[in-house]
């Protein structure tokens, strides 16, 4: 068997400014999600949860208060 160089497996010269291919590239695996959704605005959902826990935190303060 006749040896062969390491660098026979390499592809041809490759134009400046483009990539060359690549086995396993993930330039196209994952396709973007759009913007957007309700699930994307954290600072709404923690504005409710902290809304929620301060009303009630104040229930109790007036219960223990006498308030009601």
């Amino acid at each position: 068997m006749p040896d062969t160089p390491a660098s026979a497996s390499v592809p041809g010269p490759v134009q400046p400014g483009e990539t060359p291919p690549a086995e396993g590239s993930t330039s196209s695996a994952h396709p973007e999600r759009p913007d957007g959704g309700i699930w994307e605005h954290p600072k709404l959902w923690l504005s409710l949860i902290v809304l929620g826990s301060v009303m009630v935190a104040l229930l109790f303060a007036f219960r223990v208060g006498g308030g009601l």
